[in-house]
């Protein structure tokens, strides 16, 4: 039988992380230890009181039926949230939905609001769901430039006024991945007026708000006057929570927005176990409890990496957040290249920057899921490259 992919297929290749695992897997069972500081999946295990809690609810013999959509006791939990964190009052019937994972989610947002052809902001290097997306939509991306001297945020003054008049949507991810630029209140005004002058729909991309090391944290899009006229926030349980198996997220915001995407999701799914939302209401409850002690231990290791990386010679984004860093090798090669020549002579597993883009070259993605003491000899092996 000869078998054809669709053609559309051809946009969406095998991710990279598959292919340094097997490398990885290689060279250890030649004897390297690997220190993997590739995927983004936290080390950290739930909060106890969030497994008991699963746990227990899973024993019910009523628990195990379709919820179709987030239960009342999730998006209720998600409105507390807000507005205990974020000071933003949420509708929990209107202005909430729930996802499958924040990558559900942003993967199919496209199809609900674009045609194919149109235009989507976002950036270039951006997390690799948001161009799975596009795709999916059949829509065209174009790259919102960023820079060093803006501290990385995307420049809108930079988008010609005839791409701005066509975009439909706008994707943003502040504290980013792979670059971890910190939003501000003024920042995030500026994109509200933005959107509004050029009709454009902003879907902004929280997953790492939890991830700061000093104040009160990055502002959420949805605390910009207007925000809820022109856009939507979308957060997970993954990162914060260390969920990332459970797969549980929501999308907040414009309630006209949420009511499209609701009559998608309709189509897509048969909504998540409610033992897991359950959990998750819990840890939202409880967000403080949890996340003071991830923002202790993630901070500890930026200090660690960063300054690690200062005393070898390496470049690196400067950011106060987020769970990655961003860092610029000193040597002349590409990053692919680069990524599998340190893991064949360090040992260590990085994303080559190409990963996220083209503007990604020269650079490597380092994430923060290793205690301290392996980040420092992670830094030493790489000391010790030799390219």
């Amino acid at each position: 039988m000869n078998i054809v992919p669709s053609k559309k297929m051809s946009l969406f290749q095998p991710a990279i992380f598959g292919q340094l695992k097997e490398y990885a897997n290689k060279q250890q069972a030649k004897g390297t230890k690997i220190i993997d500081l590739s995927l983004g999946s936290p080390d950290l295990p739930p909060h106890e009181m969030i497994r008991n809690h699963l746990a227990e609810k899973s024993k019910h013999p009523n628990a195990y039926g379709y919820t179709l959509t987030g239960t009342k006791e999730f998006n209720e939990a998600v409105a507390r949230y807000y507005k205990r964190v974020n000071k933003v009052e949420l509708d929990a019937d209107t202005e909430v939905l729930l996802t499958m994972g924040s990558q559900e989610g942003l993967v199919h947002l496209p199809i609900a609001f674009c045609d194919p052809g149109d235009i989507i902001l976002t950036t270039n290097p951006a997390y690799v769901a948001y161009m799975a997306g596009i795709h999916l939509a059949g829509a065209e991306a174009y790259y919102i430039p960023l820079n060093k001297e803006r501290g990385f945020l995307p420049d809108l003054s930079a988008i010609p006024e005839e791409v701005a008049t066509k975009a439909k949507l706008m994707i943003l991810n502040l504290p980013g991945n792979p670059v971890p630029a910190m939003p501000s209140i003024e920042y995030f005004t500026e994109v509200v007026e933005f959107a509004k002058k050029h009709n454009i729909i902003v879907l902004h991309d929280a997953a790492y708000s939890e991830f700061y090391f000093s104040g009160d944290g990055p502002v959420s899009f949805l605390n910009a006057p207007g925000a809820k006229e022109v856009g939507m926030e979308i957060n997970s349980l993954s990162k914060s929570f260390s969920l990332a198996g459970a797969r549980v997220a929501y999308i907040v915001g414009n309630s006209e927005m949420i009511q499209i995407l609701k009559q998608l999701k309709s189509n897509l799914d048969y909504g998540i176990f409610e033992p897991i939302q359950s959990a998750a209401a819990l840890a939202l409850d409880h967000s403080e409890i949890i996340t003071d002690h991830l923002r202790k231990t993630f901070s500890e290791r930026h200090h660690v990496l960063t300054k690690g990386l200062e005393k070898i010679g390496w470049e690196y984004a400067p950011s106060d957040g987020g769970m990655f860093v961003w860092a610029k090798y000193p040597f002349d090669i590409d990053s692919v290249s680069f990524a599998f020549k340190a893991i064949e002579q360090a040992g260590v597993v990085m994303v080559p920057g190409t990963s996220f883009g083209s503007e990604g070259e020269g650079f490597v993605r380092i994430a923060l899921v290793q205690e301290k003491e392996l980040l420092e000899e992670a830094i030493g092996r790489l000391k010790t490259l030799n390219i």
